[in-house]
């Protein structure tokens, strides 16, 4: 499965693998009618400012022999003060398509970002994971990902839920 930095022009497929990822991974979290609302054009626009931006975010793709994207993973420096952002990055999203589910394209992905946040000169990662996500938290856990006990609130859709902060050295 080839892995590549992300380019402008995948704005839009990264925006289809988003909004078909949520729809499929959250259907039982938040309103299906919120997110039967997602609009794939009104994400691709975000991913495309973010993308041609002077600094745009750290994105990998990861595509099909075609070249069709069907995963993405975003990762940075940790943007909070509670964890010190000069040695902690964070995976900020990590999408696959739902019918690649289960295929390791998700696991090449979360590896590739680890690597490339270690060559950044990171020592350890951390990610925000719904708490009620029980398919991502055993994603997370199988990779050596632990929940070290900060929740934090976030409003989606009109849903209060609660996001489990879970972290990993990556020299390990």
């Amino acid at each position: 499965m080839p892995i590549r930095e992300a380019l402008p022009r995948d704005a839009a497929a990264i925006a289809a693998v988003h909004v078909r990822s949520w729809q499929a991974a959250y259907g039982d979290l938040l309103p299906r009618s919120w997110l039967a609302g997602l609009d794939v054009d009104e994400r691709a626009a975000v991913w495309s400012a973010r993308l041609a931006a002077p600094e745009p975010p750290s994105v990998l793709v990861a595509t099909e022999a075609d070249g069709r994207a069907v995963g993405f993973c975003s990762f940075r420096a940790w943007p909070e003060d509670d964890l010190d952002p000069a040695t902690t990055g964070e995976i900020a999203a990590l999408y696959v398509l739902p019918e690649v589910w289960g295929s390791g394209v998700g696991r090449g992905l979360l590896a590739a970002s680890e690597k490339a946040l270690t060559a950044d000169g990171f020592q350890e990662a951390a990610l925000w994971v719904l708490a009620e996500n029980a398919r991502g938290r055993r994603f997370y856990e199988a990779a050596g990902w632990r929940a070290d006990g900060t929740v934090a609130q976030e409003t989606t859709g009109g849903r209060t839920l609660d996001e489990l902060r879970y972290r990993r050295s990556l020299f390990t």
